[in-house]
C-alpha cells in the first residue's frame, strides 16, 4: 500500500500521528532560526516554554538564549528569535536555546512522540529527498499563529508534499491535494500577503524577510530532532 502524505496545521493533530514521521515547519521564524543555527556549527535546543527553558540554561555552558513570545523578546534572552541575527554573531561555540510562540511548542511536542524533522525554504528538496527513502507515512506540519496557518508554512509543505507525491506517495485528503494545488509549484514570494511578513515589515525585522527569501533550498540536509536537540544529517542519511 503507497505511503501517504497530510498536511496539517495546528498542535492537536499530533494525536493522529501515529506511526508517522512528523515534519514541523514554521518558516518565520522557528524553524529557518533552528535550521540555520545548526548549519552555521551552533547547537540549538528548541523548548516549549520559559518555564522548561530555565533548567535546560543551568545544564549548558554559557547558552545563548533566543527567542519571543507575543513577537516580544523575553526577559533575560539575549537575542530574538532571528536567522538574520544569528549570521552576525561569532559564537557559535555557544549553544543556543530557542523559544517561540508557537513554532517551538510545536517541535518539542512532535519530537516527544516520534520521529520528527524540520523543515524550512532552506531545505525543502532535502528533506523530500530523504522521506522518500523512509516507509513511514509522512505528516507535514504547519505551527498555527493566531489560530493561523500562514502562507509561507503552506508553500514550505506543499513544496515537499508535491515531490513526495511526484515520487509515489498518496495523498491523505482533500485538504491536501487542494495545498498542494495552490502552493506546490507557486514562485517563492507567493506568500508576501501572509500576516507574518506585514509583522516583519512593521517592526523593522525585514532582514529576516531578506533572508528566508535569499536562502532557498541552499542546504542539502535534513534536520532530525533527538534527545531535544536539532542535529543535522547528510540528505542520503536521513
Amino acid at each position: 500500500m503507497p505511503r501517504t502524505v497530510a498536511i496539517d496545521c495546528f498542535h492537536e493533530h499530533l494525536a493522529d500521528a501515529g506511526g508517522m514521521v512528523v515534519v514541523a515547519v514554521d518558516v518565520i521564524r522557528a524553524t529557518t532560526t533552528a535550521i540555520t543555527a545548526v548549519a552555521l556549527g551552533r547547537r540549538c535546543f528548541p523548548v516549549p516554554s520559559i518555564e522548561a527553558a530555565v533548567p535546560l540554561a543551568a545544564r549548558l555552558h554559557d547558552p545563548l538564549l533566543a527567542g519571543e513570545l507575543g513577537g516580544s523578546q523575553p526577559y533575560g534572552f539575549e537575542v530574538q528569535n532571528s536567522p538574520s541575527v544569528l549570521i552576525g554573531r561569532d559564537d557559535v561555540s555557544r549553544p543556543m536555546i530557542l523559544l517561540s510562540t508557537s513554532g517551538t511548542r510545536l517541535v518539542a511536542e512532535a519530537a516527544g512522540r516520534g520521529p520528527t524533522y524540520l523543515a524550512c525554504l532552506r531545505n525543502v528538496g532535502a528533506q523530500a529527498g530523504m522521506l522518500m527513502d523512509r516507509d513511514e507515512d509522512v505528516l507535514l506540519l504547519g505551527a498555527d499563529s493566531r489560530g493561523q496557518f500562514r502562507e509561507e508554512d503552506q508553500l514550505c509543505c506543499a513544496r515537499i508534499a508535491r515531490a513526495l507525491v511526484d515520487a509515489g506517495h498518496r495523498v491523505a485528503d482533500d485538504p491536501t491535494a487542494e495545498l498542494i494545488e495552490r502552493w506546490g509549484d507557486a514562485p517563492d514570494d507567493a506568500f508576501l500577503t501572509s500576516d507574518s511578513v506585514a509583522y516583519l515589515r512593521s517592526t523593522n525585522q525585514e532582514s529576516d524577510l531578506e533572508f528566508v527569501l535569499s536562502h532557498i533550498d541552499d542546504l542539502n540536509a535534513c534536520f532530525p530532532v533527538v534527545e531535544g536537540e536539532v542535529l543535522m544529517r547528510s540528505a542520503s542519511g536521513g
